[in-house]
């Protein structure tokens, strides 16, 4: 029998054919890499560095975004400066419910102490008396909110109230706020703040206070290094959630979810833009997370 032919492709040819079968195993891999289940109304996942957006569910939609909307509040704060200046409480700042720090008329606190308070338990009262602090009103406030959006590049939002709680024509999107929280996430002091897990809160009465982050995702996984909930009846539940892996910075936004999924939904989508696998959560838990 005689030989058989042996193809002329060259070392050089060979070469190009290998990488070529190799490029197309890899893009096949790729593709088959499906971004995990979003049932909230609409969503955003970005690269917190470039900005490129990785996933996106109705990401313009108008919607109330509950205390997701501190952020803003806590980013003009902070870019205002004079973190340690003393802040009076007064009457009005009390007004506002659930979520309370309780503070009283009368009692003072530095602007960073109320600004923790703010991003880690959400109080709604450390919200007002910050925004009366820095503009003179909660009405006047809003208006630095909405100037500042606009300046961040936002123009599917409108802000009331320094807090997020139920307002006629208040509303934002998941691109908007997707712009205010990759503009906190490159800010060093809030970065810092929003990864608190535990903060104990010292009142003028000497009487202190240990709040757990209202965010479960930054308590359980140790990819999760922080940002912001929210919550009301009509805006249902909402989380601004950020992530850092192997180099790679994420920030998910997810509005209009049901109780029951927020924090799944959230975690497995920042795991999916940090390139973390379904499979592999687990060893992100922290262990005695609650």
């Amino acid at each position: 029998m005689g030989k058989m032919p042996v193809p002329r492709y060259g070392f050089s040819a060979a070469i190009k054919v290998l990488f070529l079968a190799i490029a197309v195993l890899a893009a096949g891999t790729l593709l088959a890499a499906e971004p995990p289940l979003v049932t909230a109304k609409s969503a955003v996942l970005f690269d917190a560095n470039t900005g490129r957006v990785i996933f996106k569910k109705n990401e313009e939609e108008r919607r109330p975004v509950a205390s997701t909307q501190k952020l803003l509040t806590a980013y003009i704060i902070a870019n205002a400066g004079d973190l340690s200046n003393v802040v009076t409480i007064k009457e009005v700042d009390t007004n506002c419910e659930p979520t309370k720090l309780g503070v009283r008329p009368g009692q003072q606190y530095t602007r960073e102490q109320l600004l923790r308070a703010l991003l880690v338990h959400s109080c709604n009262d450390a919200a007002r008396a910050l925004a009366r602090d820095n503009a003179g009103s909660v009405e006047d406030f809003a208006n630095r909110m909405n100037s500042t959006m606009r300046a961040l590049g936002g123009y599917s939002s409108n802000f009331v109230n320094p807090n997020g709680l139920p307002a006629d024509d208040q509303y934002s999107s998941a691109r908007d706020m997707a712009r205010v929280a990759r503009a906190v996430y490159r800010d060093p002091v809030l970065r810092e703040i929003i990864k608190t897990r535990a903060l104990t809160f010292r009142f003028s009465t000497g009487k202190t206070t240990t709040f757990k982050n209202t965010n479960r995702v930054l308590r359980y996984y140790s990819f999760c290094n922080g940002m912001k909930t929210g919550y009301t009846e009509k805006a249902a539940h909402c989380l601004i959630c950020s992530g850092s892996y192997n180099g790679k910075d994420v920030i998910a936004v997810v509005l209009g979810d049901s109780k029951s999924r927020i924090w799944n939904e959230s975690a497995n989508l920042v795991a999916y833009g940090l390139g973390i696998p379904p499979d592999k959560m687990e060893k992100f838990r922290i262990p005695g997370a609650e």
